[in-house]
């Protein structure tokens, strides 16, 4: 998934809510030209803010364009589901990468929030772990 993004700088870089909007509209639409993306904003919005934003998104690897007579076709590289997943990815590798303390306050703020928010989730992530430990000790044997 990572080889979708052209440079490696924009991978952090959070969303803004016109971005959002735009995605949402992609992910919902499927591919659109800048008007169409325009008529579905719901709200006035110059042409030429719309387009700038598409093409921010398309230099961000969150897009992909092809050219047809004089109009620029917008379609997402990832879908939703996608997208979700690399961004609490992206999260966690930043927050782990940051410092040493980061990690044991990462994991217990993780588990602190999924226990508040249902036992059975906290359940599930320990399930996780012990596959995940597995496939790494299968993966050591090879």
């Amino acid at each position: 998934m990572m080889g979708l993004f052209k440079d490696r700088a924009h991978v952090h870089q959070p969303l803004g809510p016109l971005e959002v909007t735009v995605m949402e509209i992609l992910w919902l639409d499927g591919e659109c030209n800048v008007r169409e993306v325009v008529d579905r904003v719901g709200r006035p919005l110059a042409y030429t803010t719309v387009m700038t934003t598409l093409d921010r998104l398309f230099k961000k690897g969150l897009l992909a364009r092809r050219k047809t007579d004089r109009a620029f076709y917008y379609s997402p590289t990832l879908n939703r589901a996608e997208w979700e997943r690399k961004r609490a990815g992206d999260f966690v590798a930043g927050f782990l990468s940051v410092a040493e303390l980061s990690s044991d306050l990462l994991i217990s703020c993780l588990v602190e929030a999924v226990g508040r928010h249902d036992e059975a989730l906290l359940d599930e992530l320990e399930k996780k772990i012990k596959r995940r430990r597995q496939q790494l000790c299968r993966s050591a044997k090879l």
